[in-house]
């Protein structure tokens, strides 16, 4: 499991706009990398319009925001249209990116137990290292948690 002060597992992946993503293009910018569990439910719809909302704040910290889910990019590209979504969403389906940092868990509801990506976000610096992590997020209100660490 990664921790803060390590360095981010690098990565690429597909986005829904048809480019592919890769951490080691982003050097010299903070990355917001949040994972979360389905496209267009209603918890990761909270979080995703959070940030949405917050974004122009974000960028002027100096900041990019990457959101990473098994989905495959077609799911991706109508939960972004259909929420107006203004960054890119990452495509992770066979959910290595999940594993590397860790937030690739069993879950258990109604008593059925699955795999699944537990909600979590990182704030990786602009020299590639966890500057911040919060695991097990609950989606109201974590914009603002995100914007304070990247404003310091």
């Amino acid at each position: 499991m990664v921790e803060e002060g390590q360095q981010a597992p690098d990565f690429r992946l597909p986005a829904d706009d048809g480019t592919t993503v890769s951490l080691a293009d982003l050097r010299g910018k903070k990355v917001v990398l949040y994972f979360y569990p389905k496209d267009d439910t209603p918890g990761c719809t909270t979080q995703a319009c959070d940030l949405r909302d917050s974004l122009s704040r974000i960028e002027s910290a100096g900041a990019v925001v990457l959101g990473v889910s098994p989905d495959p990019v077609e799911s991706h590209q109508k939960f972004k249209e259909k929420h107006d979504l203004n960054f890119p969403l990452l495509a992770d389906e066979e959910h290595q990116v999940a594993e590397a940092y860790g937030v690739w868990k069993e879950k258990s509801m109604f008593g059925n137990k699955f795999w699944g990506v537990e909600r979590s976000t990182f704030v990786i610096d602009a020299e590639g290292r966890l500057e911040k992590v919060w695991r097990r997020v609950r989606p109201k209100g974590h914009a603002e948690k995100v914007m304070a660490a990247i404003e310091k």
